[in-house]
């Protein structure tokens, strides 16, 4: 499992592992009961704090999305639902684009100027993958 933390970013940074957890079950890339890391082991390869991927980890539990088992570890839980499914994915969806929305207002870009680059990106993809606006 290869995450990747932006530590100037100012998403907490166990709120980017959790999303990045997420993100990666909702593509695939993780399935029901593959195993995670440790918290120990994630926290040393991330070189962050033990408590910031506890944390991560508590909270995706809490969630539902992995699943600890004292003494045998931490695993992705069971196959989210067609509701779960959307719910991350849109979760996804949303995070990017706050991520992007926080750059552009960081770098001084008005509310319509965003608007406008984003109507003019989504109409050159959507005509890349050949569907009409």
């Amino acid at each position: 499992m290869e995450l990747r933390i932006e530590p100037y970013s100012k998403v907490p940074i166990y709120v980017q592992i959790e999303e990045q957890v997420r993100a990666m079950i909702a593509a695939g890339q993780l399935r029901p009961g593959d195993q995670l890391p440790t918290i120990r082991q994630l926290a040393a390869d991330l070189r962050v704090n033990y408590n910031t991927v506890a944390r991560a980890y508590m909270d995706l539990d809490r969630d539902g999305v992995i699943t600890t088992r004292r003494g045998r570890g931490t695993f992705v839980a069971g196959a989210p639902d067609e509701e779960q499914m959307t719910r991350l994915r849109e979760e996804k969806l949303c995070s990017i684009l706050r991520s992007s929305l926080e750059e552009a207002r960081r770098l001084g870009y008005s509310p319509d100027e965003v608007a406008a680059a984003f109507h003019r990106e989504l109409a050159h993809w959507l005509e890349e993958n050949g569907q009409q606006t």
